[in-house]
């Protein structure tokens, strides 16, 4: 196998990544997408996995392709950045056609970094303690 210019995810023709991130919250997220739907894999391991709609990507299953694939710092609460990608998708037409409507397939994974020092405590919903 030849790898790309630059031996990354992103010198495969047709798809494209995105990736944000907030120094303050010491957290952050990267979205894969494509020109069309593509075919994905997983391989979940840990003792406590964060994900979302990766028992999709089993070849038994009825969905062969996905619009998206997110991968997010957060921990379970990371899980939520899927909903933003899957409401742009829609806006956008894509998805699984179910009758007339579109359903973005967009599988996610986190990590767990609620310890790693980041100012999580607001973002989690929680609420700081009085000084």
């Amino acid at each position: 196998m030849r790898s790309g210019p630059r031996n990354l995810i992103s010198d495969v023709a047709g798809l494209r990544v995105g990736n944000a991130a907030e120094a303050r919250l010491k957290s952050g997220v990267t979205v894969l997408t494509g020109d069309a739907p593509f075919t994905a894999a997983v391989q979940v391991m840990g003792g406590a996995p964060g994900s979302r709609e990766t028992d999709l990507l089993a070849p038994d299953k009825l969905v062969t392709a996905v619009d998206a694939m997110v991968l997010s710092g957060g921990s379970a609460f990371g899980l939520a950045a899927c909903d933003g990608v899957m409401q742009a998708l829609r806006a956008a037409g894509r998805g699984f056609a179910v009758g007339a409507a579109r359903v973005p397939i967009v599988p996610g994974a986190i990590v767990f970094d609620l310890l790693n020092g980041g100012d999580k405590i607001p973002w989690a919903g929680g609420r700081r303690p009085a000084r």
